[in-house]
């Protein structure tokens, strides 16, 4: 694999570091472009549940990111093959907020009224997480179903602030339920081993860039990749001060990023 400065590959969360809902952060997708110019492999891994991988490039490109489907890696792919590979031809109830199906192959869905479920599966959360849906959820869960999420954020940023995501929910219903939840998306180690898969990539050359710095940052450089945090999207400096641990490198932006492989590039002569 082609190497830049000792960089051979990188890994990008989507919102919060190139969008804000959907939309373009500045100098992002000249920083995209650059990243593109310099050959450097790269993959759009995201938690994102609300839109599909081929939905995902589609709004990408249109709005001016040189990026195909091919380059993306959500947590919803990773969750479908997980299932099947853990637990082929169970009866699965998703409850998540958009129409993810597409990406959900080889698993079989149930509808949220029937008796009998055997994993309970979480996206991400919206309007679809009221009372009634939470209650059937936990109610599964007592019958003996498992759990899967695809991700513990609390909260993610749009347009108009902070919202609450899925973990909220799901702190809940495991302490209730007296269950843990097996988590498919960032920052499970099976979820960064699949980009890394996905680019033949070695985690001791790839950077990962992200705007959270538990799930995205910090459970990368657990995994030997280096850890770079943006200061956009959800990031807030006391989450940062508080941390489990210190990130590699620390950014205003991802329009920054090019210049960073610059630096690492020179220092490695």
């Amino acid at each position: 694999m082609e190497q830049v400065g000792g960089i051979g590959a990188v890994l990008i969360d989507i919102d919060g570091v190139l969008t804000v809902s959907w939309e373009p952060l500045p100098g992002a997708v000249a920083a995209m472009e650059q990243l593109r110019a310099a050959g450097l492999p790269l993959a759009l891994v995201t938690n994102t549940t609300s839109r599909t991988r081929a939905s995902i490039s589609a709004r990408l490109a249109e709005a001016g990111f040189p990026v195909t489907v091919d380059d993306i890696l959500t947590a919803p792919a990773v969750t479908a093959s997980y299932l099947r590979e853990h637990h082929p031809g169970a009866r699965c109830l998703l409850l998540n907020a958009g129409d993810i199906q597409d990406d959900l192959t080889g698993v079989t869905l149930v509808d949220a009224a029937e008796a009998d479920a055997d994993v309970v599966v979480l996206g991400g959360a919206g309007d679809e997480f009221g009372y009634a849906a939470l209650n059937r959820v936990f109610r599964h869960l007592q019958r003996g179903a498992h759990l899967v999420a695809m991700h513990r954020n609390l909260y993610w940023r749009t347009a108009d602030g902070l919202d609450l995501d899925t973990g909220a929910f799901l702190l809940g219903l495991e302490r209730a339920a007296r269950v843990e939840a097996t988590i498919t998306g960032k920052p499970s180690e099976a979820f960064f081993a699949a980009a890394l898969a996905h680019l033949g990539a070695e985690p001791s050359t790839t950077l990962m860039i992200g705007d959270d710095i538990e799930s995205d940052v910090l459970a990368a450089q657990r995994g030997g990749v280096t850890g770079v945090l943006v200061k956009t999207g959800k990031y807030l400096p006391e989450t940062h001060r508080s941390a489990s641990g210190t990130p590699d490198h620390v950014l205003d932006s991802f329009a920054a990023l090019p210049h960073l492989i610059e630096r690492l590039a020179s220092n490695s002569h």
